[in-house]
Formats: structure tokens, C-alpha cells, sequence
């Protein structure tokens, strides 16, 4: 087994490996990872080999001593190819252990996918870690709504059924939209005023993201007439799984329940398109749960998957 840092002719390979693999998503992708600076990270994107033949990829930066999977992206870890068997991910793991403590690094991070971006599901790579001396340095909880019916409204909570009904009466509407610039002043707008934080890329970022994957990264906006009042950016990570990335609401139209019918709507879309499930992300920051967000989502049907955190000191 042969552990190689990525040269920049095998961007191309390291991509369609992503695309094919079992558990990787956009977050992954060289073409994702591109749109940094590149003055922001220092790359350590490590591919796995086994006679020759592509197996596992491993994005990561460097910041110090420590190798991180990824700093750039909601998921690192280990990208692993289907119908991987647990004893080459166990090899690919220490392979990948020695290989960054003979570079004298003194620690990896790694933000593992959970298990619902997994097409053929199983914990072969959570498994390898803890065999190999990595603790859990977080488990966070995502809030994911299972796709399962054309119809989603029935498996809501009362609360979240009787709100979206209410959308529906006061004559809201969902569409697809590449209004960002107006979504973006609303979603800087809650974020500020609820949290005092700025959202994770500027609309510049966002804009360069979504033209890098127009068909990938999709704007679904909530409407009154011609007036947008809320939206959700979502992600189309891979053929499992969509991620909600930016949820957000202008308050002065909250009572009409626009987030409410934009879920319903995207789960709508999700079940026509073919897709499993539709991660709503983390209701917990560095394991502190946020109760009421949490109700919200789980109100929509959601349930939590952990969303891992590992850490080893060389």
C-alpha cells in the first residue's frame, strides 16, 4: 500500500474517484476545495494505493504540526472506494498514521462523513481510527429527514404540519431561484441579530461556489407575490444526500412560516429526484445542543445522526 500527496495533474483522478466512491461528496472534491484562496490553507491532500490502484483519498491541510481533514469543508476523513473490506481500511488507516509521523507531524483531525453519506453503509473507517489510537475529540448531532414519500406532510409533528398549512393558506410559494444576492442580506441579517455571527462564506464565495456547481448547489427561495421572504441553499452532495447548508427567514414575515414550506417543498423535489435523505445540519456546537433548534427540526420529522470528530497524537 503506497500513500502519495496529490500532484496537481491527478486533480482530475482524485475527482472522479470522489464522484465513484462510496462515501464521498462535494465536500471532497478538488473542485470544491479549489475555490479557497490559495494563500488560506497549506494542502496535504493525501491519495491511498494498493497495487497501483486508487482505493482511498484523504483531503487535508496543514496548520503547524497537525494535520487537519478538512478545515475548508463541513466532512474530511477517508474517502473509501465500494465493497472496500474492513482489512484494507484498517491498512489504509495505518498507512496513513505512519505516513504523517515520519513527516514529523504530531496530530490528525478528522471530520468523518456520517453514516447516512454512505451509499453502501458501514463503519469500517470509525472502526480503523479507534483501532488506531483515535479518540473522539466532538460528536455533534445533524438533524437528517428521511425521503421516503412523494408526500411528506403526514410524517411531521402536529406544530410543524399545522405551519405549513398556514404558509400554504396565506398563499406562500417555493421555487428554485437565483436570487442570492437577496437571500444572502437575509441571511446576514438573522444571523447577525439572532447569533452575532456572519454567515460561513461571503456572497462573493457563494457566488464562485454556486457557478463552480450550478447544478449542485441550488438557491430554493420562499415567496409572497414577488417578495422573497426566506430560503434555503442547498447542496447536492452526492447521490445519497442533500444538505441543507443556509436556512433563514426575513423576521418581518416569520409569522407567515416560510422555512416550514420550504422543508416540505425540498422534500418534495428530494423524493422526485431520487435522493435518501436531506440533512438539515447540526443543531449542537462542540456538543452543546441548542434545545429549541433541535425540537424545530425533529418537528420535521428529523433524527439524529452523529457527525464525528477524531483526533490522534503522533
Amino acid at each position: 500500500m503506497d500513500i502519495r500527496r496529490l500532484p496537481e495533474r491527478e486533480t482530475a483522478s482524485w475527482d472522479a474517484f470522489v464522484t465513484g466512491s462510496n462515501n464521498g461528496t462535494i465536500f471532497h472534491s478538488q473542485r470544491f476545495l479549489s475555490y479557497h484562496p490559495k494563500t488560506r490553507f497549506i494542502n496535504h491532500h493525501c491519495m491511498v494505493k494498493e497495487k497501483g490502484a486508487l482505493i482511498a483519498v484523504f483531503p487535508a491541510i496543514e496548520h503547524g504540526d497537525t494535520i487537519i481533514s478538512h478545515r475548508g469543508a463541513s466532512y474530511g476523513g477517508l474517502v473509501v472506494k465500494h465493497a472496500i473490506g474492513i482489512h484494507t481500511v484498517c491498512l489504509a488507516v495505518e498507512h496513513l498514521v505512519a505516513y504523517f509521523r515520519s513527516h514529523g507531524y504530531k496530530k490528525i483531525i478528522a471530520t468523518q462523513t456520517p453514516l447516512i453519506y454512505f451509499q453502501d453503509p458501514h463503519q469500517y473507517v470509525d472502526f480503523a481510527f479507534a483501532k488506531h489510537g483515535f479518540t473522539y475529540l466532538k460528536r455533534e448531532v445533524t438533524a437528517v429527514i428521511p425521503i421516503t414519500s412523494a408526500e411528506p406532510l403526514p410524517a411531521f409533528h402536529a406544530d410543524a404540519r399545522r405551519s405549513t398549512r398556514k404558509a400554504q393558506r396565506e398563499g406562500v410559494f417555493v421555487q428554485l431561484t437565483d436570487e442570492y444576492e437577496t437571500f444572502y442580506t437575509i441571511l446576514k441579517n438573522n444571523l447577525g441579530m439572532r447569533h452575532n455571527v456572519t454567515p460561513t462564506h461571503t456572497l462573493t464565495e457563494l457566488l464562485k461556489l454556486q457557478k463552480l456547481f450550478p447544478q449542485e448547489i441550488l438557491l430554493f427561495g420562499a415567496y409572497i407575490d414577488h417578495t422573497m421572504i426566506g430560503g434555503v441553499v442547498v447542496f447536492v452532495t452526492n447521490p445519497q444526500t442533500i444538505l441543507a447548508f443556509y436556512i433563514s427567514h426575513d423576521n418581518e414575515y416569520q409569522h407567515y412560516r416560510p422555512i416550514n414550506l420550504l422543508f416540505h417543498e425540498i422534500l418534495r423535489w428530494g423524493y422526485r429526484k431520487g435522493f435518501k435523505y436531506l440533512d438539515l445540519g447540526t443543531f449542537t456546537l462542540n456538543m452543546e445542543p441548542n434545545w429549541g433548534l433541535g425540537r424545530f427540526k425533529e418537528n420535521h420529522n428529523a433524527h439524529g445522526y452523529l457527525r464525528d470528530t477524531f483526533q490522534l497524537t503522533l
